[in-house]
């Protein structure tokens, strides 16, 4: 694949109200009242040191995070852009890459990554351990343990091991990252295979980033798909951050109520109405800023998703995501299709939009 030339002009804070369009006002001017920034313990320069360094983490986990917050175009920052790309296997290789057939080949996805400016990239043990030494100390790995596997007859939705810690280690990664179907028949197993795997990759001085996603059908309740709801994935996040990964990865929140729409159906967990009253309310910085303080008020890092490819509205959403994950207290964007489902000059202008959003001063904490 030939490379692209990175664009050189950054966006302003009036080109990112541009983008936004009507919803400018509303997502740049909003300010959090329920769970203030104050309390919270935002990304900076010196996040590894102020924040992680407090906790149980190695000197040599210290090390790769700090890494990781020191590559690419948002280095020195705090924040992070990652590009993920595992949907070879979660979403099947030809659904992924029949836009762009040169994805097939493993060294244009982490060229997409080191020429898009991003603080690493994350894939399977095939994609990166096929390009290890050429790359491994150009750009920090994350390793992605586990899928969904999609080729078993019917379908089934579950998260199994795909490698082993030690074999990540070698292949030389920074991080390794996993992903837990909170609320699925099988995430007791997954919660159990990933809180052994995290504890050996710290072991080894590998950090850890856990996918927090809810899978159950019984999650969607008239017409409405919780999943997505703030409360649920804020509960998926404290549930992440309590078996130490030290960032978090979930969808950006689209509606809040999934313990009140449950309990309809009988008595499901436990929640309180302030979560609602007080704490949030629909503004989709509240909503993320609920996911922010559930990993430990900022302490382990939110990186919310990017979402699939919509074509023309890419830029767009892309921007309007970061803009909400930054102003809510969060550490970043990871997103993949958006970028890679699309010519590279393409894909990295639409990275280095995302980014221009973390490095623009004018984009504040609400």
């Amino acid at each position: 694949m030939v490379l692209a030339e990175r664009p050189t002009r950054e966006l302003s804070l009036a080109d990112i109200a541009d983008i936004l369009g009507d919803e400018a006002s509303s997502l740049l001017e909003h300010r959090c009242e329920g769970i203030p920034a104050e309390s919270l313990h935002l990304p900076g320069p010196d996040f590894v040191t102020r924040v992680w360094a407090q906790s149980d983490r190695s000197p040599q986990v210290l090390r790769n995070l700090q890494a990781i917050l020191g590559h690419g175009r948002l280095a020195g920052t705090g924040y992070v852009s990652i590009l993920p790309v595992d949907q070879g296997i979660e979403h099947s290789g030809g659904a992924s890459f029949a836009k762009n057939p040169a994805y097939f080949d493993p060294e244009n996805i982490v060229l997409l990554a080191l020429e898009g400016g991003c603080n690493a990239v994350a894939s399977t043990f095939g994609v990166l351990g096929a390009v290890a030494r050429k790359y491994a100390h150009r750009i920090p790995f994350i390793v992605k343990i586990n899928h969904n596997e999609l080729l078993t007859y019917p379908n089934k939705y579950d998260q199994i091991m795909f490698g082993t810690i030690k074999e990540a280690w070698n292949l030389g990664a920074a991080a390794v990252g996993a992903t837990i179907y909170f609320g699925s028949e099988e995430s007791s197993r997954q919660i159990v295979e990933v809180s052994e795997a995290f504890a050996y990759a710290h072991e080894l001085g590998m950090a850890t980033v856990l996918w927090c996603y809810l899978r159950n059908p019984g999650f969607k309740v008239d017409g409405v798909n919780h999943e997505t709801s703030a409360d649920l994935t804020g509960q998926a996040n404290h549930l992440g951050v309590t078996i130490q990964a030290d960032i978090v990865k979930q969808k950006l929140p689209e509606q809040n109520g999934g313990y009140r729409a449950l309990n309809q159906k009988g008595s499901y967990g436990k929640f309180d109405e302030r979560m609602y009253t007080k704490l949030t309310t629909d503004h989709p910085i509240d909503l993320t800023r609920y996911q922010v303080a559930n990993g430990y008020m900022g302490r382990v890092g939110l990186i919310n998703s990017g979402g699939a490819s919509a074509g023309e509205s890419d830029l767009k959403e892309a921007v309007k995501t970061a803009v909400i994950n930054k102003r809510a207290g969060g550490m970043g964007l990871i997103s993949g299709r958006k970028a890679f489902q699309r010519p590279m000059n393409e894909g990295i202008a639409l990275l280095n939009a995302i980014q221009d959003v973390y490095r623009c001063e004018g984009v504040t904490i609400a």
